[in-house]
């Protein structure tokens, strides 16, 4: 058995605690142990708080958030409909977010990388940019969905 949904979020704040409470039960529903749960909370909260400061010209432009559970990893996919990202490199984008760690912002991709498995993150020409993550899932004991 798996878990995948996909949400389509106005561009507000309040969008993203609906978009990690959902993700959160789903995790907590399928028994995910809760220290795997927090760390794809946290990212998921990061990519979606820059999809809603970056990903578009209009607070009723849209974004778009996909999760896949299954008895192996979780991937989490976040897509805006903003400009993208100025450098086309991701591994540069990273080594900027880890230079300016102490920075008021910009740590969002740093802690998203530092988070997860693997981390994807490219532009969509004219339509945006694609963070993508995943976790490899530790289960509690009697799990629903733990891999054999």
């Amino acid at each position: 058995m798996s878990i995948w949904w996909s949400l389509h979020l106005r561009r507000e704040a309040a969008s993203v605690p609906l978009a990690r409470r959902l993700l959160v039960g789903a995790m907590d529903a399928a028994g995910v142990d809760p220290d795997i749960s927090f760390d794809l909370s946290l990212a998921l909260t990061e990519a979606c708080a820059n999809a809603v400061e970056h990903g578009g010209d209009a607070a009723t432009d849209d974004y778009r958030v996909t999760a896949f559970i299954d008895g192996v990893k979780c991937r989490i996919e976040v897509i805006d409909a903003g400009p993208g990202f100025t450098d086309d490199n991701p591994s540069a984008r990273l080594r900027g977010a880890r230079a300016s760690v102490r920075a008021e912002g910009g740590r969002g991709l740093y802690l998203i990388e530092t988070l997860a498995d693997h981390v994807d993150i490219h532009n969509r020409p004219g339509r945006g940019a694609v963070v993508s993550f995943d976790k490899m899932l530790k289960w509690r004991e009697g799990a629903l969905l733990a891999a054999s």
